[in-house]
């Protein structure tokens, strides 16, 4: 590729037309080409969550800057809401009824008090009871649920129910903690989109001696007597190396698919309808709300992120497939992004990995699923950290660093 980021990658106008093998070229309604910065999979951070604090331990954040996504938003009863997340949101919201009201906001308090350490807090809410538990004892069912499980726990499907109650308490207490950071939603994105991720990387691996070799077909690898890998073949030779670390697509052989996503992006004129006119937003749409097994997830940035021309907006749609086309199982997130001046469908296959990385040296990451948010990759690398180190205990990566230990 001509550009960073793999399957990850954000790409100028011209170049997600040549991409997705579209006809002609793009119109001049789209504007000039090099103010889009197009991510194929875009994903947000959680202001709190394990990516930013990977990123503060690294020292990446030197190299980027991000900007806060404007709101957080779901569908119940065919409406699309603001995710109230605080007590006075959820007694002024019209996602919920009068006595709905009460209970959600009666459930946020508590949530807010639980600590897993003091049974005080507990109010006979066992911290291993599954989370059914814990929405029968607030009368929180249907779609009420459907916010909390998926909106602010940011579960994938219902399994959810079956977790315990602590793991479920945890996750909407990150929700709470990043959207204290900014108050508008939990999420951040880079200016110029998540290319600037690999770069930002790139530059301080090179700081710190590393070495890029851009542009160079992987042609295979070699092994020594006993199995395990020994280096890189391209075009030139080999390099050398102890470990290989690398995305499913290097290692068709060592993976199994699991599943697909169905992706669309498309680019728009306006701001999505019922967002107050938010410049960037996420919007999640329940499985249970559109009468399907998994979540349809949608995002919004804009020129407000510097990854598109003043006026123009970017949207992904994204839903693990359940049918064979794609356009039938992201309709009802699609829907809410019409009229679009232009869309690109695609679907990619779900990998994970099935080789033995002890014997091998080689650690593979998983494929990017639906989600429109990091949290799923960052549990996937700290997987791959904990199998290259060997380390079982490596909660050191989420704590910054102090500066007097870079000296």
């Amino acid at each position: 590729n001509d550009y960073y980021g793999g399957d990850c990658a954000s790409l100028n106008l011209d170049q997600i037309w040549q991409h997705f093998q579209e006809p002609n070229k793009p119109s001049d309604k789209f504007g000039q080409s090099r103010q889009y910065n197009i991510d194929l999979i875009p994903k947000f951070l959680m202001a709190s969550g394990q990516l930013v604090k990977i990123l503060l331990h690294t020292d990446v954040t030197r190299y980027l800057e991000f900007k806060s996504v404007e709101g957080s938003y779901v569908l119940k009863d065919k409406k699309i809401n603001k995710v109230p997340a605080t007590e006075q949101e959820a007694l002024a919201t019209s996602l919920l009824g009068m006595f709905e009201k009460k209970r959600f906001r009666d459930f946020l308090m508590f949530v807010k008090d639980y600590d897993v350490n003091n049974s005080k807090t507990w109010h006979k809410i066992q911290p291993d009871m599954p989370s059914s538990d814990l929405m029968d004892k607030f009368k929180l069912d249907g779609g009420v649920a459907d916010v909390v499980g998926h909106s602010l726990a940011l579960y994938r499907d219902e399994s959810w129910l079956k977790e315990p109650a602590s793991t479920t308490i945890s996750k909407i207490m990150l929700y709470f903690d990043s959207l204290s950071h900014y108050g508008k939603s939990p999420y951040l994105y880079p200016i110029y989109g998540l290319g600037d991720l690999p770069q930002a990387f790139a530059r301080l691996s090179a700081v710190y001696g590393g070495t890029y070799m851009l542009s160079k077909p992987v042609l295979g690898l070699t092994f020594d007597d006993t199995g395990r890998v020994s280096g890189v073949k391209s075009d030139d030779g080999i390099a050398k190396c102890k470990t290989v670390v690398g995305d499913p697509s290097y290692f068709k052989d060592r993976v199994k698919q699991v599943g697909s996503v169905a992706r669309c992006i498309a680019i728009l004129d306006h701001p999505l309808a019922d967002t107050n006119n938010a410049e960037s937003c996420q919007i999640i749409l329940p499985q249970n709300q559109i009468n399907r097994r998994f979540d349809v997830y949608v995002s919004c940035v804009s020129f407000a992120h510097n990854v598109a021309p003043k006026g123009k907006y970017i949207c992904l749609v994204s839903s693990t497939m359940e049918t064979g086309d794609p356009k039938v199982d992201l309709a009802a997130g699609v829907k809410l992004l019409e009229p679009t001046l232009h869309k690109f469908y695609s679907v990619s296959p779900l990998f994970e990995p099935v080789n033995d990385h002890q014997k091998e040296g080689i650690h593979i990451s998983k494929s990017y699923d639906a989600t429109s948010h990091f949290q799923t990759v960052c549990e996937d690398v700290v997987r791959l950290y904990k199998e290259i180190t060997g380390e079982t205990d490596v909660s050191y990566i989420f704590v910054p660093k102090k500066k007097e230990d870079e000296q």
